[in-house]
């Protein structure tokens, strides 16, 4: 490995703590070029809801390449394009009435959300975004500017600008009611808050700590961002695509978003895809005013009408999901009480899990343990304090159990090192 050490950036982070060299992946297993296989509950950070090289996806995309079909085409008219809206409409807008238009503003999650924040600004003539304590949007600066973390901010290098953090749901621990601050700031002059363009939030903060926003703060949000005339952009980046369930993680709120951001498990196979729904009305951008390079990436509008088709044509996703999802509470919350000394609580949603240990240290410990016993985690939270869980949503009620065994012998290791 030393080549990676000698020629790639200090900048490079998940590889340090998984020293082995891929080569490849099936499902829910990823395997080094000695021949080891590990089991992956980090899914590319939430890009491989369907799993590596799932064989449905790649049976299209091989054959769609095969065809010398268009690969790259900027944001002209392709067959593969209009299968994807067509496809996308029919599977998952219409069957949830939703009405968007949408945006192909890049090939990452930041591309959308950076397409969001600059439509909302300029639907609005307004500057300010307002975001939440513990969120993040992505590394570009529009994004780090409604980003808590604050080594991720500092990167930036400038200062960042037009964005005010507000308290997530039950961020105080329930002292004082929800949005009390934000909306007494928004009724005074004197408040120094000038009135948002939008409100940008997650309804499950990943990398925040998997902070779970209940349907109820979620629908009082978005009653003050009507009352307010404010903009509601919800960030569905790594939760979106199913992996709290539903399609769209806002749909258990039942709550109806000004703007919408995708990416991750969008193209279904972890190809690079991203998109920017929002309301027919606030669609106000003149042609070419926000564009790029790799907006139409024509491989991953294939992939992902085929995932849509595979798994969205019912409810059977979100219902297993929903199912898997009780199976690693349950198991996570055997592990707290077990441990209740080391793990303060477990949270998530869907299959998105965290397991809060009291001491920050140790939350990198366990997954280290876990990576040597063939299991692949990371940590997130303001302090790295929480172990994540986000395997694939098709991974099977055997492989979660193992992966579930493996959490629990190291965690115990952990414990038992501390205690000598």
């Amino acid at each position: 490995m030393d080549v990676f050490a000698r020629m790639e950036s200090e900048v490079r982070g998940y590889c340090r703590s998984w020293p082995a060299v891929f080569r490849t992946a099936q499902g829910s297993h990823i395997t080094d070029e000695n021949g080891r296989t590990y089991l992956d509950f980090f899914a590319g950070a939430g890009t491989l809801n369907y799993g590596h090289n799932n064989p449905q996806l790649k049976r299209r995309l091989m054959d769609y390449l095969a065809s010398d079909a268009i690969v790259h085409s900027l944001d002209m008219y392709t067959t593969a394009k209009r299968d994807f809206l067509e496809r996308f409409n029919e599977y998952v807008l219409e069957p949830r009435g939703l009405d968007y238009k949408v945006q192909f503003p890049g090939p990452a999650g930041n591309n959308s959300v950076e397409a969001a924040l600059k439509l909302a600004r300029k639907y609005t003539g307004r500057e300010t975004v307002v975001s939440f304590t513990n969120a993040f949007h992505g590394m570009t600066l529009g994004a780090l500017a409604v980003t808590g973390n604050s080594m991720k901010r500092t990167g930036a290098g400038v200062p960042l600008g037009h964005g005010v953090a507000m308290p997530y749901d039950n961020y105080l621990d329930g002292r004082t009611p929800d949005f009390l601050l934000f909306e007494t700031m928004l009724d005074d002059s004197g408040s120094g808050l000038d009135k948002p363009a939008a409100v940008i939030v997650e309804t499950v903060q990943g990398e925040g700590g998997i902070n779970v926003a209940t349907a109820d703060w979620l629908r009082g949000l978005q009653d003050l961002c009507r009352r307010q005339d404010i903009l509601l952009i919800v960030d569905d980046v790594q939760m979106g695509c199913g992996r709290t369930g539903p399609f769209f993680s806002f749909e258990e709120a039942g709550i109806t978003p000004d703007i919408v951001c995708l990416s991750k498990s969008l193209s279904g196979y972890g190809l690079p895809f991203a998109i920017t729904l929002m309301k027919r009305e606030l669609d106000v951008w003149e042609p070419g005013e926000h564009n790029g390079t790799f907006r139409g990436f024509n491989p991953a509008f294939v992939t992902a009408v085929a995932a849509l088709e595979d798994y969205w044509t019912g409810q059977g996703m979100e219902k297993q999901t929903l199912a898997k999802g009780q199976q690693v509470q349950t198991a996570l919350e055997e592990i707290a009480v077990a441990h209740a000394g080391a793990i303060d609580t477990v949270r998530g949603r869907g299959l998105a899990w965290g397991l809060v240990m009291k001491d920050p240290e140790t939350a990198p410990q366990v997954c280290a343990e876990a990576f040597s016993r063939g299991l692949l985690m990371e940590t997130s939270g303001p302090e790295g304090e929480v172990v994540k869980l986000l395997p694939p949503l098709t991974t099977t009620e055997t492989e979660l159990a193992h992966g579930l065994e493996i959490i629990a012998e190291s965690v115990d290791a952990v414990r038992t090192k501390v205690s000598v």
